[in-house]
């Protein structure tokens, strides 16, 4: 059987606009909220509904009218250490050397948390999962969940990892069979799904 899996990037949120490292618990503002809710979308089958940990994607989820989901730990975004909470600007200017590593390594985790081939690698290991599971899934998750889904599916190296733009409330659709996923990136949400 062939599984199938939408990833949905959350609304926006004062932490993606002000390129702030989020912490998890920032929820979804009054712009956030009625975008998720313009686009609310209806699944045209029925599926398992999963969330990324944080408060946007959890909101974000119920914003579309999707049944309560499951946060899953394994659908995390990076984990940034010790910049967690701060903005880009603000660890850049404290840390430039650092920034510029991170930016540039996959392999590097210079504010203590999780590096970007970490976060490869876990997204990996539960698309892996993903395999056994006939039926279809959709997943609220954060943008770097989706950039490194993007890298695993495509067998590109992490290095391209900070080259895919993810656009809030965009789907990214994987469909495997036989130990090989297809890809879709973008389509933007609204209406019902009229595909498969």
């Amino acid at each position: 059987m062939t599984s199938r899996v939408i990833l949905i990037s959350p609304a926006s949120n004062p932490s993606l606009r002000q390129a702030r490292f989020d912490d998890g618990r920032t929820p979804l503002d009054e712009s956030g909220t009625a975008r998720a809710g313009a686009a609310a979308w209806t699944p045209r089958s029925p599926a398992r509904v999963l969330t990324s940990p944080s408060l946007r994607c959890r909101e974000t989820a119920a914003a579309l009218g999707l049944r309560e989901g499951d946060p899953l730990a394994e659908l995390a975004g990076l984990h940034v250490g010790r910049w967690q909470g701060r903005t880009l600007d603000e660890v850049g200017s404290a840390e430039p050397e650092a920034v510029a590593q991170w930016l540039a390594d996959p392999a590097s985790a210079p504010h203590g948390g999780e590096s970007v081939q970490q976060l490869c690698s876990r997204i990996g290991q539960w698309l892996d999962s993903e395999y056994v599971a006939d039926d279809r899934t959709i997943a609220v998750v954060e943008p770097d969940v989706v950039r490194a889904v993007v890298v695993q599916v495509s067998q590109a190296p992490p290095t391209v990892f900070w080259r895919i733009d993810v656009a809030p409330l965009t789907a990214t659709e994987i469909s495997g069979r036989a130990g090989r996923w297809n890809l879709r990136v973008g389509r933007p949400l609204g209406g019902r799904d009229t595909d498969g």
